[in-house]
């Protein structure tokens, strides 16, 4: 029994000492194109769990929006970042609770459960703010929508609409880039 303890403990150490742990560094990272402040998220609409902790969903939709924001602000000529502030956030479909055995809430998607968002934005150049709105979109016909058909895409609903306003709000900025 002794050996094996002894296994476990130096295996990790062989790895660290050998370079087999992966360590992220910071500091060769570009920031983000997009900073996104949720405020007040325990007052949204609905980013409700169905299956998860609240906490940790909510971390997901947040982080997966992030990501998203971030990718879509890649197209932004170089130089310009945006700040966005999210106010409010009201995912597609609804979560109902089941009954039975290990029952687990469900979010039901059906197209009177629309996916919206109120967020306000600045877009910078240099410290400078170039444009700036309050924005509230939603997407009344997301059930008829390409994303529709990208299921395995987590949150493919909102990341249409957001996509779909960025294209609209920065078609200029991206027609000269």
């Amino acid at each position: 029994m002794q050996k094996l303890a002894t296994k476990w403990f130096v295996i990790p150490a062989l790895a660290c000492l050998s370079g087999w742990v992966y360590a992220e560094d910071n500091s060769s990272k570009e920031q983000p194109l997009v900073e996104i402040t949720w405020q007040e998220p325990e007052s949204y609409t609905d980013v409700k769990p169905g299956n998860e902790s609240r906490k940790r969903f909510r971390e997901r939709v947040f982080k997966e929006l992030d990501e998203y924001f971030n990718k879509l602000a890649e197209q932004l000529p170089e130089g310009q970042t945006l700040n966005v502030t999210v106010t409010n956030l009201d995912l597609a479909g609804q979560v109902w609770p089941t009954f039975g055995m290990g029952a687990r809430d469900i979010r039901i998607i059906e197209s009177m459960f629309i996916p919206r968002m109120a967020f306000s934005y600045e877009l910078k150049e240099g410290g400078q703010v170039m444009k700036s709105a309050e924005v509230s979109i939603k997407d009344m016909s997301f059930m008829n929508s390409t994303a529709r058909f990208r299921t395995n895409e987590p949150f493919a609903y909102e990341k249409f609409m957001i996509k779909r306003w960025f294209n609209q709000e920065f078609d200029s900025a991206l027609a000269s880039s």
